[in-house]
């Protein structure tokens, strides 16, 4: 019977917890820990014990897991894209209605003027200066159509919007859950001047900090509105500042409060709340849950940030060796070497690389002896080699 111990770094939504199978506790000692769940905890300046195999991230954005540590010492991070999608959506079309009409501003008046017995007669008058725009028939831009902006893009077609939806490196998945009404174009040049409202989805790269700029600014229709709840620096704030004060951007909407951001002119900011709803973190939590045992029981891997994907569904063999090494060459010719020295039969081999690290699942078919698992764990430029089965 295994005995998988599972440290929580933060609090986790029971309705995943529960989805461990017998042979899985949680434990309260991380130095016993073989796989780890977290959310925000920083993880950057932490030291990892050496039974941790796993870390897996309820939500999205990896900022806060050290990547590269963690692959030194064999451990995959894994994260659960587009499990707080519809979450994330649903806050973007708020954040649609904020932008297009003064509604933040209709309200904070209603709040000064609670004393004021004539309320009902006084707003009507004074709701004019809070009007605005319907979308309707409006453009909007979506850049970045992966799990959160293919669902925006296609609510806002289902708005009546006209929607040009940008992403050189879209997949197949996403590319099939597109409404056909979708316009995909390849330049974003396109998309500046032809939309009246911007969304932004994009992942934190480097090559996404900055995006929007003062240069992209420049080629945006006057008065456009902008959607920020990718990342904030995604948007460079002293160049929206300036534009937000000439008027060239009428309206930011950003998830994202930052000492900046909350003192621009016509901004509205929300306290990153795109994926906090309770569904949202159930199915986050239910998702890493569900990863890291696969990776655990079987040496799957799924969503990695560190590693490569591989999945080699259930082993039906004698045994299976997961080796996570450097990508280096040669690496399988010296793992089959020892094998075949070893007079041990490989049924079934699987191998990826990611950057600077590699993935190889073996199945064989017949137990390894320790000392074949000693040359192994030898190999240069190997980081870790446990016995799956």
């Amino acid at each position: 019977m295994k005995n998988r111990k599972i440290y929580l770094l933060n609090n986790i939504s029971d309705f995943g917890l529960k989805d461990f199978r017998s042979g899985y506790s949680i434990t309260k000692d991380f130095n016993e820990a073989h796989g780890a769940l977290v959310r925000s905890s920083e993880l950057k300046d932490m030291e990892f014990p050496p039974a941790l195999r796993a870390i897996a991230r309820a939500g999205v954005g990896v900022n806060n897991i050290p990547l590269d540590k963690c692959a030194e010492h064999g451990i995959v991070v894994m994260n659960t894209p587009g499990a707080n999608a519809n979450g994330v959506k649903e806050l973007v079309v708020a954040a649609l209605m904020l932008a297009s009409r003064d509604i933040v501003g209709g309200i904070e008046w209603v709040k000064e003027h609670a004393d004021d017995p004539n309320i009902a007669a006084d707003a009507e008058k004074a709701k004019k200066a809070f009007a605005g725009n319907e979308i309707i028939g409006k453009n909007i831009g979506v850049i970045g159509l992966g799990a959160i902006g293919v669902q925006v893009a296609n609510i806002c077609a289902y708005l009546g919007m006209t929607v040009y939806g940008y992403d050189p490196y879209i997949s197949v998945g996403s590319a099939w859950r597109l409404k056909r009404e979708i316009r995909h174009i390849e330049s974003l040049e396109e998309l500046f001047e032809k939309c009246d409202y911007i969304t932004v989805h994009v992942p934190a790269t480097p090559a996404s900090r900055d995006m929007l700029n003062g240069l992209t600014f420049a080629k945006m229709k006057d008065g456009v509105k902008i959607l920020n709840f990718s990342r904030d620096f995604v948007v460079n704030e002293d160049d929206i500042a300036t534009a937000l004060e000439e008027g060239k951007v009428a309206k930011y909407v950003t998830d994202f409060a930052t000492p900046k951001s909350v003192r621009m002119k016509n901004t509205v900011v929300i306290p990153h709340l795109g994926a906090s709803t309770e569904e949202a973190e159930d199915n986050c939590a239910l998702m890493a849950v569900r990863q890291i045992q696969n990776y655990l029981d079987n040496g799957n891997i799924k969503n990695s940030c560190n590693y490569p994907d591989i999945d080699a569904g259930v082993c039906r063999t004698e045994s299976r060796i997961a080796c996570l090494h450097k990508n280096v060459p040669n690496m399988l010719g010296q793992l089959t070497k020892i094998m075949g020295e070893a007079q041990i039969n490989i049924a079934n081999m699987q191998n990826s690389s990611r950057d600077k690290y590699a993935y190889t699942l073996l199945d064989i078919e017949t137990r390894i002896s320790d000392d074949a698992l000693e040359q192994i764990r030898a190999i240069p430029g190997m980081l870790r080699v446990r016995i799956v089965k």
